[in-house]
């Protein structure tokens, strides 16, 4: 397991910044660092957190709800209960262990949590230092044992569509179809769905996020699924924009026109690439076409622990790829008044090129 060697590199990271430990609450990172898995419902309500000092051994902490899970699950650090809440455990445990300067994580703690640990650590004389990244900046880069296991899960993904897609039929809704989706996800050995399905039928479709509604099938219009699911903890994302019944000439000149986009993007990938030239070699395409107006959002995104993440395929981000990355290929053409065509992909940044998961192409080139 690599996780005691990514605690090594976070402590590491600590002494060079003179930082005696770090709180560590975003739900991705603690199981980056720890292998424990438990998901936190939202923000305000914490199946644990790790505590890492620079120097010692790790911990986790976490209550009596996930006692044997956390001993189960995490190796080669201590679990410590706390009854009276986590800060009253912190209290007593960071003179304890010396602590005296404390980094938290200061984009996944509320404010008002955060006011709570200013005045604790006011009361036992340490420093709170907010954070941004740390870990986040290790994600980044992708072992190969982790793009194992995301091509796994786009593979997955894909093989959930192909069977749902054989049972679309008229009558149906966009419920209907997000539900079988999603059943079918669990049922072939999916965790869950990564995040919430789209399908948006007909005009509907012009909706980048659209939400699934008691809207019927529209034959002969497009049909956009956006779906992706978690496996063994790592995520998928994957977009399908297709025409149930006959494909019209408008379709297909949108369709292609976005397929274009998405090979245009795919062959510009490659290590030492700027994000921003990843996208424009996709948007000047959609733009030269006359619609770029309708081209709203960015290129793709990172997709690992989490299905969002860094980096961002983004005209305003001038940092360069690396080896190793996971990065979403999307682009989109959204028309109000008539409906949208979006195909996304997801591929590994390699140092000559990238190499493309998906494997069914049957869905993207007509």
């Amino acid at each position: 397991m690599p996780h005691s060697r990514r605690i090594e590199t976070v402590q590491a990271k600590l002494r060079r910044k003179k930082i005696d430990a770090l709180l560590v609450t975003q739900p991705h990172n603690r199981r980056y660092l720890s292998g424990y898995t438990p998901a936190d419902h939202d923000i305000g309500e914490s199946s644990g957190v790790l505590l890492i000092p620079a120097r010692k051994a790790p911990l986790l902490l976490t209550d009596f709800r996930f006692q044997i899970q956390a001993e189960r699950e995490v190796k080669d650090m201590e679990v410590m209960l706390y009854s009276k809440g986590l800060l009253a455990l912190l209290k007593g445990l960071l003179p304890d262990l010396a602590i005296s300067r404390l980094a938290f994580e200061s984009h996944y703690t509320l404010h008002s949590v955060a006011d709570k640990m200013l005045v604790m650590a006011d009361k036992i004389g340490i420093s709170l230092l907010p954070v941004n990244g740390m870990v986040e900046e290790m994600r980044l880069i992708k072992s190969e044992d982790e793009i194992d296991k995301l091509r796994r899960s786009v593979l997955l993904n894909e093989q959930v569509f192909q069977q749902v897609y054989q049972t679309i039929a008229p009558g149906q809704t966009e419920i209907d179809i997000a539900l079988s989706l999603e059943s079918t996800m669990r049922r072939l050995g999916a965790e869950s769905p990564s995040f919430e399905t789209i399908v948006a039928t007909g005009k509907r479709s012009a909706l980048p996020h659209a939400v699934p509604g008691p809207v019927t099938i529209e034959e002969n219009q497009p049909l956009m699924i956006d779906m992706g699911l978690l496996l063994d903890g790592y995520c998928s994302d994957m977009t399908r924009t297709f025409v149930p019944g006959k494909s019209d000439s408008k379709y297909l000149e949108i369709h292609r026109l976005v397929r274009k986009a998405q090979q245009a993007a795919t062959k510009t990938i490659r290590a030492g690439v700027s994000a921003a030239a990843v996208d424009k070699s996709a948007r000047s395409i959609i733009s030269d076409a006359g619609y770029g107006d309708n081209f709203g959002h960015a290129l793709g995104h990172g997709v690992g622990l989490a299905v969002h993440e860094e980096p961002r395929l983004s005209s305003r981000n001038r940092k360069h790829l690396r080896a190793g990355m996971i990065v979403t290929i999307e682009p989109g053409i959204y028309l109000p008044d008539w409906g949208g065509v979006r195909l996304e992909n997801m591929a590994v940044v390699r140092e000559e090129g990238c190499e493309v998961l998906n494997q069914d192409t049957t869905w993207l080139d007509i």
